[in-house]
């Protein structure tokens, strides 16, 4: 029940950053930053499948996701479309990876110490949901201040 949970809330979010990436007017205006805004869209999505097709796709999937995480805040005016792909992407191997993965093995430590201390899988998880969500809302607003 939990994985079926995960799988429907990233889907459903992931869709939804998809989507408000979509909804910018001006493709230039994903990467703009502004007075206390330090995040552009852009950076933020970029960060987002990083930090999904690591903690997800490397760790639990074994895909061999190599992350520059730095990267995710550096790079600037990568075309909407490949955003939107790299989004697709993550929709793909978070759905593949939860698919095989055993519900009874969320309560086992996740394979790395991601914080202080060891967490089980179904915590990171979880963290995992409302990091999008997060992230997600700020996009969200991003889009609609910045993109008039």
């Amino acid at each position: 029940m939990l994985i079926k949970t995960l799988q429907s809330l990233f889907t459903r979010d992931l869709n939804r950053l998809r989507n408000e990436i979509e909804l910018y007017t001006k493709e230039e205006k994903i990467w703009k930053v502004e007075g206390n805004i330090s995040n552009s869209a852009g950076n933020l999505c970029l960060h987002l499948v990083g930090n999904l097709n690591t903690f997800v796709g490397k760790e639990l999937g074994n895909t061999g996701y190599i992350r520059n995480r730095e990267s995710e805040f550096s790079l600037k005016n990568i075309p909407r479309q490949e955003l939107v792909r790299k989004i697709d992407d993550t929709i793909e191997v978070v759905n593949k990876t939860l698919d095989n993965l055993d519900e009874s093995s969320t309560k086992n430590d996740y394979p790395v110490i991601v914080f202080e201390e060891r967490t089980t899988i179904e915590y990171l998880l979880v963290h995992l949901v409302t990091h999008l969500s997060y992230h997600l809302g700020q996009v969200n607003y991003h889009r609609r201040m910045i993109d008039l």
